[in-house]
């Protein structure tokens, strides 16, 4: 008789439990958030080489500032390759970045690091 009484009694837990609406019920709760879109980066570049000399003009139309750097090859082996000194291009700003080999220049490029608003 005791088996019946304490199996009786979870059975009426249980469907009494079951019986809940589901907003009684504890759940964990979840905030539907809209996926973030990056936010558009980049100085846009020119680069000019004349001779052994470089000059790059850097142009930042977003609102975040880039800091740029200007990056030579050169040709020769006993040339040296050379990076500029960083340079912050603010929003709507321009930065000229310069720099030269001793005698051909094999590659150039620009780097860019966000440096947030």
């Amino acid at each position: 008789m005791c088996l019946f009484r304490s199996l009786a009694s979870v059975t009426l837990a249980a469907a009494l439990v079951l019986s809940l609406p589901h907003e009684a019920m504890p759940h964990a709760r979840v905030e539907a958030r809209e996926p973030q879109t990056p936010q558009p980066f980049g100085s846009a570049c020119r680069t000019r080489i004349h001779g052994s000399e470089v000059t790059a003009h850097c142009h930042n139309p977003y609102v975040d500032t880039d800091r740029v750097r200007l990056h030579i090859e050169c040709v020769r082996w006993w040339d040296l390759d050379t990076d500029s000194a960083p340079a912050d291009a603010g929003p709507a700003m321009t930065v000229r970045l310069t720099g030269r080999c001793w005698k051909e220049v094999r590659a150039v490029w620009i780097s860019h690091q966000n440096q947030g608003s």
